[in-house]
């Protein structure tokens, strides 16, 4: 299947089979995709939590609004978190950044406001966000991205203190009565010459 066939195939989905699991052999491919996404200057604020424990599911489904079945019927959650302390963050770039990238936060970020620094977190992880949801929809793994979740009792349940959870995603197999499918629902996108420029 091309890539644009699996964007085609791939929704947001809203009912899974409970019953369908992913192999391990593909949970374990996802943590190496997410390992490997790009941030600017190779910053990698972040953390990823796979979360397949039922019990934590259902906890973590009781503060997810309307995302509840969603969290409890999918394989595995997955939770995607950023930096929260700046100094943290500071001490991990000088250990493991090469001079060139540490002077690029230095003279360009460290002199901004904590709000705009960890504004500039967040941005990093959305992209590893989007590798994932392009990761799952080549793998034939259905996915649902969730910011309709309650991020500061994520993190208590989670037991994160150095980070702070920004946004999950529902990994797992669509049910076949699931109404979102586009064979159910055709996807919808403004047209492509609106969101499309050529110069």
């Amino acid at each position: 299947m091309s890539f644009i066939k699996s964007m085609q195939h791939r929704y947001t989905t809203k009912k899974y089979d409970s019953s369908k699991k992913i192999e391990s052999k593909k949970i374990n491919e996802l943590k190496q995709i997410l390992h490997l996404s790009p941030s600017s200057i190779n910053s990698q604020p972040w953390k990823f939590t796979f979360v397949s424990d039922n019990t934590t599911k259902e906890k973590l489904s009781k503060i997810s609004w309307l995302n509840t079945n969603k969290v409890t019927d999918c394989d595995t959650v997955i939770v995607f978190s950023r930096v929260n302390s700046i100094s943290l963050f500071e001490k991990q770039i000088e250990k493991e950044l090469p001079k060139g990238a540490v002077d690029y936060y230095t003279e360009f970020l460290q002199p901004k406001t904590e709000e705009q620094i960890k504004a500039w977190f967040d941005r990093q992880v959305y992209l590893a966000l989007g590798i994932l949801l392009s990761a799952c929809a080549e793998m034939k793994i259905d996915a649902t991205p969730m910011e309709g979740i309650e991020p500061k009792n994520y993190d208590k349940i989670l037991g994160q203190k150095d980070y702070s959870t920004l946004v999950a995603v529902a990994i797992g197999y669509r049910d076949e009565d699931d109404f979102n499918q586009p064979n159910k629902k055709p996807k919808s996108r403004r047209d492509i010459r609106e969101v499309i420029e050529i110069i």
